[in-house]
């Protein structure tokens, strides 16, 4: 039910955005002919008419159109079944036709689909702030509940108890049960991968503990182990503990070889070989270890912290935790707008920069996701915080849908205010053919883009990524 609540909101905002462009057209006495839900194709359902513009609802329901009467000759080209009448075609020098109006009221219709997914997006975090008192700040307080029956870090053996409230992790502030998660996952024993410096410190160990060996181990052959060091403690930036960047492993991959070692030899005095390996072999499996964490607590209005803290390979502190939403009120008129405009500027500033970190490569497009994760994490977010927080990210995604709409990509609104700009700055029309053929080649990679977006969100769903 949660899901299907989320399909219909994003149905809201597709409608919305095309109905941005369908009244702004009609205010610059524009004959709208086709309003679509969904883009033309496959199958097509044709729900009414009403004046000159006929609606459907297409089987593919990515997305959406408004169609002019400009366009109506290509229709009827390519339309076996049209269920425009050829009379309503107008003369090229008819003042309905998109073509014949204003720069200013070009611009106008092409950009009124991105006003009024903003519009709405301001519309529902008020509606929330009003209705609901309270709008969420990002943030949560955590508090250790329980501990887990299988010890996956020594958190209780340290002297964390049950009460207690995370605040910092490595000297970073925790907001999030997402923050407090990166950081056991990123720290576990054995990642793979093995610090330059910690390598070379176990290489020289090695050969004071083994000095009869030169460099190349034979089978059978015993070796003294030095004792197991920790790895540097892990640091992570601000962006990657926002979720705007992904967390790269630093240092030099083990090879499969050096792995099957490193789980022979792990926490060892001693081993004998039974392959051949050379000293740089084992200085690099004894490297791969666990990154020590420091976590800061508050008891008894106290700060507390806790060194050397060691999560073991499931990467998991081992911590049931009690999650307090914060929540910012907004019970007087005042602090419903301040309010709202402050929810609203700073997570369009978040998603700007995550498009800022997606285009730079700092976020692997293996990461974009799409309508499918919208509505699964959506769903899942109705069913555990409530439909307040579903219908603030409605207000995201109506947001998102205005940005993205508005890069200067052809087949996109911001392609239409491109070529309108060029247009202006030049006083030359762009060639109509020209322009056609180039808005056609990037709606084509829009569709594969849309593809691999699903692609990823079905993956995801697969592998229970969330």
């Amino acid at each position: 039910m949660n899901q299907i609540i989320m399909i219909l909101l994003i149905s809201l905002l597709i409608l919305v955005h095309e109905a941005g462009h369908f009244f702004a057209a009609k205010l610059c006495g524009i004959r709208v002919t086709r309003f679509g839900i969904g883009m033309p194709i496959g199958p097509s359902w044709k729900l009414f008419k009403w004046g000159h513009t006929v609606f459907y609802i297409h089987a593919f329901l990515f997305g959406g159109y408004v169609s002019f009467a400009d366009d109506e000759e290509n229709f009827q080209k390519d339309d076996k079944k049209n269920d425009i009448d050829k009379s309503e075609i107008l003369p090229s020098d008819s003042p309905e036709l998109y073509e014949n109006k204003t720069i200013i009221q070009k611009l106008f219709v092409v950009s009124a689909g991105v006003l009024m997914n903003v519009f709405f997006a301001i519309i529902l975090v008020i509606f929330c702030a009003t209705f609901y008192q309270k709008l969420p700040t990002s943030s949560q307080n955590l508090y250790v509940e329980e501990f887990a029956n299988n010890k996956t870090s020594n958190v209780e053996e340290i002297g964390i108890q049950k009460g207690d409230k995370i605040l910092k992790v490595n000297g970073n502030k925790i907001n999030s049960l997402y923050q407090l998660t990166l950081f056991a996952k990123n720290s576990k024993v054995f990642d793979g991968y093995a610090q330059e410096d910690l390598i070379n410190k176990n290489l020289e160990q090695l050969k004071k503990l083994n000095p009869q060996i030169k460099n190349e181990i034979s089978k059978n052959q015993k070796i003294i182990l030095p004792k197991t060091l920790s790895e540097k403690p892990l640091e992570l930036n601000k962006n990657i503990l926002e979720g705007l960047e992904r967390y790269k492993k630093d240092g030099i991959e083990l090879s499969q070889n050096q792995i099957n070692l490193r789980n022979k030899i792990y926490s060892k005095k001693s081993f004998v070989s039974d392959n051949t390996y050379t000293l740089e072999d084992i200085a690099l499996a004894l490297s791969d270890t666990y990154k020590p964490l420091s976590v800061t607590v508050l008891r008894d209005n106290k700060e507390i912290n806790f060194n050397n803290i060691k999560v073991e390979k499931e990467g998991a502190f081992g911590i049931m935790l009690k999650i307090e939403e914060i929540f910012s009120e907004t019970k007087t008129p005042k602090a419903i707008i301040t309010k709202s405009f402050d929810y609203l500027y700073s997570t369009t500033a978040i998603m700007l920069k995550g498009l800022w970190q997606l285009i730079t490569g700092k976020v692997s497009a293996s990461d974009m996701h799409g309508v499918i994760a919208v509505i699964k994490i959506g769903g899942d977010i109705i069913a555990s915080k409530g439909l307040l927080n579903g219908i603030l990210l409605t207000a995201m995604i109506s947001i998102n849908l205005a940005i993205m709409n508005f890069l200067p990509i052809p087949a996109l609104d911001g392609g239409h205010v491109m070529f309108l700009l060029i247009e202006t700055i030049t006083g030359k029309k762009p060639d109509k053919e020209l322009g056609e053929k180039i808005t056609n080649f990037f709606f084509i990679l829009l569709i594969i883009l849309m593809i691999a977006i699903c692609y990823n969100d079905i993956f995801a769903l697969i592998t229970k990524k969330f």
